[in-house]
Formats: C-alpha cells, structure tokens, sequence
C-alpha cells in the first residue's frame, strides 16, 4: 500500500509540534527552579548589602567617637603637660643660684651643717637612678626634725669635654636632685640653694676612671640656724 504523501506531511507536522511543545515545557521545568534559586540569591545579595551598609554605618559611628575621645585625652594631656612645665619653671625660677652659699645668705655663718648625702652619676648624664633616688629619701627623712634649714646643693663634673659644657651639666645634675626633692617631699623651692661647680673643686683625681666617678656627683648639705627667725630659707 502506498501512503500518501500528504499524510506523511501531516503527520510530520504534528510530530513537530508536539515535540516542540515538548521541549517549551521541559526548559519550562528546568528553569523555573533556576529562576527561583536566582530569586533568592539575588534577595539574600540584597539582604547582605544592606547588613554590610549598617555595620559599616556602625563602624564608622564608632570611630568618629573613638577619634573624638582620643582627640579629647589628647587636649587633656597637652594641658596637663602645660601646667606640669609650668610648675617645673616656677619651681626653677623661685632656686637659689649662686656661684657660692655666701652670695645669696645673709649670715651663712650662722648655719650649720647638720647632715649631708652624694649622689654619683654616670657619664654625661644628668638623670637619678633608683640608688639614687633610695639615697635621697633616706637624706630627706632626717629634714622630718629639722629646725630653720637651707639645702645647699652642689653639681659636679669630671674633667672631661667642654669647661662651658660641664658647667651646663653641674647645673642639671643640681637640678635633677632639686626637682625630685621638692616635689616627692614638698619642700618648698627657696629652700634650696643651688651650686654649679663644672670640674673645679675636684675630689677624685681625674686621671682615674674612679676619681672621675666620684667627681660626677651632686652633694646636698643640710645647714640650720635654730635661732634664725626664717626669713633666709622661706617656708
């Protein structure tokens, strides 16, 4: 039997269309879940973003007022390290400076020594070290029972280097044993008396490594008129 060809026509446009129709419902199928899933992803990009957006907000919140506290302890700070220099100074300018105790006392002789204390430094420096230190508060404790008293405070140097220069150094060595006393003991700056020596007055000989030691020193002297009615040492 023959088939004809426009069956055979029909039938193949038939087959066509139901395979395409086939074919729009699988892709169908197979990509709604995609879609979806891109849905969500695209919901949960967004959701992050804006979670990233607010804790960036927050952080960023949180530095400027960071900044400002630092910005605020740093004020206090430069303050305070304004009034402390401004202490450090005054307490200077109310020393007594002299090139010897007889330029400045009225009736040194009048005052006696009633104990004393030296201090060593190292070389070329002019900073206390805890022995230091220790010897001095074992020196101030006997200012406790002290009548009228002046400190004579005297720096020295060894011979090395610069005449102007160690002069310089005495001087801040002689500051440095000050500036502890009357601050940790509060004894007021007019009591002291203050003697840059540089290299004179030796007490070492300085052509020996311990001879030089012992001529980098500041030596504090208390000295007391019982009968002084106070006026020469301030309070």
């Amino acid at each position: 039997m023959r088939i004809q060809p426009i069956h055979i026509a029909v039938s193949a446009c038939a087959l066509l269309s139901f395979t395409g129709c086939a074919t729009k419902n699988y892709v169908r199928n197979q990509t709604a879940p995609i879609l979806q899933q891109t849905d969500q992803l695209d919901q949960k990009t967004a959701e992050n973003n804006r979670a990233i957006h607010d804790v960036n907000d927050r952080a960023q919140a949180g530095i400027g007022k960071a900044q400002q506290t630092a910005d605020a302890a740093g004020q206090s700070a430069q303050a305070a390290q304004q009034s402390a220099t401004t202490a450090t100074a005054t307490a200077q300018d109310a020393v007594h400076r002299a090139s010897a105790l007889a330029d400045v006392v009225a009736g040194v002789d009048n005052y006696k020594p009633i104990g004393n204390v030296t201090v060593n430094f190292a070389f070329d420096k002019a900073e206390l070290t805890r022995a230091d230190r220790t010897e001095l508060d074992g020196f101030a404790a006997k200012l406790q029972g002290a009548g009228h008293y002046i400190l004579e405070v005297t720096g020295g140097t060894d011979s090395t280097g610069n005449v102007q220069y160690n002069y310089q150094l005495s001087q801040r060595r002689a500051d440095a044993v000050v500036q502890y006393l009357a601050s940790k003991y509060q004894i007021s700056p007019r009591r002291f008396y203050l003697i840059g020596i540089g290299e004179d007055q030796a007490v070492g000989d300085n052509h020996t490594r311990s001879g030089r030691a012992m001529n980098r020193r500041v030596t504090i002297q208390i000295l007391s008129n019982a009968a002084s009615n106070g006026s020469a040492a301030g309070n």
